[in-house]
C-alpha cells in the first residue's frame, strides 16, 4: 500500500516544476498555460490523497469543480491565444504587453 507521504511528495514535486516553469519561461504563452494546468493538477492530487486518507469525499468533489474551472480556463485561454496569433502573428508575452485597451 502506498502511503500518504508518497502522494504528497509527488504533488509537491509537480507543484515545484510548474512554479519553475512559470518563472523561467516568460516568453511563450502556451508553455505558461501548460504550467498553470500542471499546478492545478498537482493541487488536485493532494486533494484526492487527503480525501482518501481521511475517508471523506469532500476533496474529490472539490477536484471535480477545479477540473471544470480548469477546462473552461484552458478553452478561453486558447481562444485568446488563437485570436492573438491571428492579429499579431506571434504568441510571445512581449507582444501581448504592447496591447492597449
Amino acid at each position: 500500500m502506498i502511503s500518504l507521504n508518497y502522494y504528497l511528495s509527488l504533488g509537491a514535486i509537480l507543484f515545484a516544476i510548474s512554479v519553475v516553469g512559470i518563472f523561467l519561461n516568460r516568453k511563450n504563452l502556451v508553455v505558461l498555460l501548460m504550467a498553470i494546468e500542471l499546478l492545478l493538477l498537482a493541487v488536485n492530487m493532494n486533494f484526492v490523497a487527503f480525501s482518501h486518507y481521511l475517508g471523506q469525499l469532500d476533496g474529490q468533489v472539490f477536484v471535480l469543480f477545479v477540473l471544470a474551472v480548469a477546462a473552461a480556463e484552458a478553452a478561453v485561454g486558447l481562444a485568446i491565444l488563437i485570436a492573438l496569433f491571428r492579429n499579431r502573428g506571434s504568441i510571445n508575452v512581449d507582444d501581448v504587453s504592447d496591447l492597449k485597451g
